[in-house]
Formats: C-alpha cells, sequence, structure tokens
C-alpha cells in the first residue's frame, strides 16, 4: 500500500465485504428456518440435512472453477465481437488470478480483497441453491439435490452473472441489461432453474386430488417460517450491501465527472449509489410488499412474509435509481402478480411448488426486470461510454435468458437426466413414511454394525 489513504481505502473495503458475508450468512439460517416451518415432522431432519450440504458443495465447487467462470465468460458465447471465453497469454480464461491453483488464492499479504469478495459471492451461490431447496422440499433425494445445488450454485447463476452482472458482460454492452441488486441475476434464475425441477419431479403425495385440485399442505410451524423469514429480510441488508464497490473514482475516466477524481459508492456496473438511497428503497420495497401480500392473500401468514421478500426482489433491479414511492408502488406490482401466476400454474400445470419459491424469487424478479426496463428506459446501464442505455426490451430479453435459458432449461435437462437414471425421487414408501424415518434407520443400522464389529 503506497500511502496512508491507500491503506485506509483497501482495509475498508476488506471490512465492508466481511461484514456483508457476515450478514447474508443470515440469509442461509432464515432458509433453514423457514423451509424446516414449511415442512411436515417426518421431514424434519432431511430438509436441514439438504440445507446444510449445499455449504461445502456449493462452497468447494464455486472455488474450484465458479469464480473463474465469472471472470472467464463475460463475452457469452462468442456473441461480443465474436469473442466467446477470455483467454490470456497462457491460454487460460478469464483472469488467471481466479484459478484455483494461483498464490493470490490463499491467504496472503499481495491482495486484501481478492477472497473476501470471492466469499460475497459465494454466499450469492448459497442464496441460489436455498432458494431452490425450499421448492423441492419432501421428496427429492438428497445426492440428487447436491447434483442439482451444484450446478445452479457454482455454474449458472455464475454464467449469468458474467453476462450480465459484470462490469464487462456483454448484456450490459449490447442489451442495457441493468440488475443493480439482482432481481434476475439471482433470484430469477434461480426460480427458473427450481421450475425446470418441479416439472420433472412431480407433486408430493397427496397435494392434488383425484379431480385435479390442489390440496393445501399448510406451513406446520407458522413462528419457525415468520422468524427464517425475517432472518432473510436483515440478511438481504447485507445482500443489498455486497452488491456495491464502497468506495471506487468514478472520475473522468468513467465519463461520469467532469475531470479529475471523484470518489463515490457505486453499484457492481459503477454506477453511483449511495447507502442512503438503496437503505431507504429497501424498506419501501420491503413495505410494499408486505401490504399487497396481506391484501391479496387476505391476512394469510405465510403470504403476507412471503410477500415482503417478494416486494424486495421485484424492486431491486432499478433500486439504485428508484425513487423510494417508485420502489414500493414496484413491489407491490409484483407480488399482485406473483400470487396470481402461483396459482394458475399450480391449478393449471400441476407444479407443486411447495414454499412459493418460484413464484417469490422467479415470477417476481421477472417482473421486476421488466418494469425496470420501461421506469428506466434511457438511464445508463454502466459508467463505461458506448454501452447500451437500459430499455424494455433489452431487458425482456434478459429476463428470458436469466429465467428461462439459464434457469428453467438447465434445470429441467439436468432433473430429466436424473429421473431416468431413477435417481432424482424418493421411493412412493419412502415418501409416505417420512423421509426423516430412512435416516434414522440408516443412523440405527451404522450403529448396529459398529456394535457387532465391537464384539
Amino acid at each position: 500500500m503506497d500511502s496512508d489513504i491507500g491503506a485506509l481505502t483497501t482495509i475498508f473495503t476488506e471490512f465492508y465485504y466481511w461484514v456483508t458475508v457476515v450478514l447474508m450468512f443470515l440469509i442461509h439460517v432464515g432458509f433453514c428456518m423457514y423451509e424446516v416451518g414449511v415442512s411436515r415432522h417426518k421431514n424434519h431432519l432431511h430438509t436441514l440435512m439438504k440445507n446444510t450440504m449445499l455449504i461445502p458443495l456449493v462452497t468447494v465447487t464455486f472455488f474450484f472453477f465458479g469464480w473463474w467462470i465469472y471472470w472467464a465468460f463475460p463475452n457469452g458465447p462468442w456473441i461480443y465481437h465474436g469473442e466467446g471465453l477470455l483467454l490470456n497469454a497462457d491460454g487460460w480464461g478469464g483472469n488467471d488470478l481466479a484459478l484455483p491453483w494461483d498464490p493470490i488464492m490463499a491467504v496472503n499479504f499481495n491482495d486484501r480483497i481478492m477472497m473476501v469478495f470471492w466469499a460475497a459471492f459465494l454466499l450469492f451461490s448459497w442464496t441460489a441453491a436455498s432458494i431452490v431447496s425450499g421448492a423441492v422440499i419432501e421428496r427429492i433425494r438428497t445426492s440428487a439435490f447436491g447434483i442439482l445445488a451444484i450446478a445452479i450454485g457454482s455454474v449458472f447463476w455464475v454464467v449469468d452473472a458474467s453476462w450480465g452482472w459484470h462490469y464487462n458482460g456483454w448484456m450490459v454492452k449490447m442489451l442495457g441489461y441493468h440488475d443493480a441488486y439482482a432481481s434476475g441475476v439471482i433470484h430469477a434464475v434461480a426460480g427458473g432453474f427450481a421450475l425446470g425441477i418441479l416439472v420433472v419431479l412431480g407433486p408430493r403425495i397427496g397435494k392434488f386430488a383425484a379431480d385435479g385440485t390442489p390440496n393445501n399442505i399448510g406451513p406446520r410451524n407458522p413462528w419457525m417460517v415468520t422468524l427464517g423469514l425475517f432472518l432473510i429480510y436483515t440478511g438481504f441488508w447485507g445482500f443489498y450491501a455486497a452488491c456495491n464497490i464502497p468506495i471506487f473514482d468514478i472520475g473522468a475516466d468513467y465519463g461520469v465527472a467532469e475531470a479529475g477524481t471523484l470518489f463515490s459508492a457505486t453499484t457492481i456496473y459503477i454506477t453511483p449509489t449511495t447507502l442512503s438511497g438503496i437503505t431507504a428503497n429497501f424498506l419501501m420495497s420491503l413495505a410494499g410488499g408486505l401490504l399487497m401480500g396481506y391484501v391479496v392473500s387476505k391476512g394469510d401468514p405465510f403470504w403476507t412474509y412471503s410477500s415482503g421478500l417478494a416486494g424486495i426482489i421485484t424492486a431491486s433491479a432499478g433500486n439504485d435509481l428508484y425513487h423510494p414511492l417508485q420502489a414500493m408502488i414496484i413491489a407491490a406490482i409484483g407480488v399482485a402478480i406473483m400470487y396470481k401466476l402461483h396459482y394458475w400454474v399450480e391449478r393449471r400445470f400441476k407444479i407443486d411448488d411447495a414454499v412459493g419459491a418460484v413464484a417469490v424469487h422467479g415470477y417476481a424478479g421477472v417482473v421486476g426486470l421488466v418494469i425496470c426496463g420501461f421506469v428506466l428506459w434511457g438511464y445508463p446501464s454502466s459508467a463505461y461510454e458506448g454501452y447500451a442505455a437500459i430499455n424494455p426490451l433489452g431487458m425482456i430479453i434478459g429476463a428470458v435468458i436469466m429465467f428461462g435459458v439459464l434457469g428453467f432449461l438447465p434445470g429441467w435437462i439436468i432433473a430429466s437426466i436424473l429421473n431416468a437414471a431413477g435417481k432424482l425421487r424418493i421411493p412412493h414408501e419412502v415418501e409416505l413414511a417420512g423421509m426423516d424415518l430412512n435416516l434414522m434407520q440408516a443412523s440405527k443400522s451404522d450403529q448396529d454394525a459398529h456394535a457387532a464389529a465391537e464384539h
């Protein structure tokens, strides 16, 4: 560090991202509580184990190749200027600093930012996998979910981040895609991925009557659901902060200031923002979601709490630029649409989305992208000159890519392969008895084997 100011800037940035990681850990705690609260007692242990094991699976795979994907594929599949995989002189794609064997990926004094920034992205990966986890509870094999968690957490959401959540991403350059707080980059893609799995996985036993009428399998522990969602709200503060760069020079080189040095907080696109502004918009979108959820669900606690989260997600794409009243109204619109769409899809296609994850994250995320394209039409998508401005067509195409191309299709394809191999869904008798009974029987067999060996 060549100066006191430089040292303070670096250490502050390091600490800033470290705090966001700690806060975002609460998102995962909240998802565990939320899913257990929704699941039936006979499936509690399995639900917890599934959501616990995604942590090591996604962490290790994100270290080995997920982080590298983010830096290697911003130009997409040979879209921007005919370029695909970014290559360095040594032939490796992307930023060679992200290769797992590079010294900078270990504890050292050469760089103080890389791995805490990696950790912030890793927590986004956990979130993507946890969104999928809730939708498929009570009938998916743990091994199958592990494969799917790696796919969404360390591959597909990272590809969409490289395309649309990277300062050099082709979707930002060519489409004018803008998704400051990840309505699409995390939520729509994970929601679409979950829907693709659910089409193949099928509903829980007893979800639909013989005539196709859906039965309500409501939350078994509303208190747990409430606490879980409030923890997710809390962790979302860290999520929003982690989507920013805390201190960045947005001076003349980036076309923002007339000349000279101008430091500001920015979004991941290097567009200036403030914690003050996003705090107001976060709270107003939460309020708009809760209010609309209470109205459309006629006071149903589960949907009221879930709608607070859906409201934030809907407004997240443009919450760096919205007026607080816009954030509130946009959140309310997203909640009304996702709630109606959830029940229409359930009845029409017999989709059993156990916790409403596809609706809260997927449908709300897509609506948020589309609305952002109209409300922020003409605003710069990035601080870099020559990039397309935010526009409705670019955002709609972006929504299709996020939810459909990188979400639904991979989820459906991988689930179909697992299903064809007989590895996707638990046996009928195990589902009826409860998945925890199967876990406890396996544990008892291990204990009996150890006891026999000792004798």
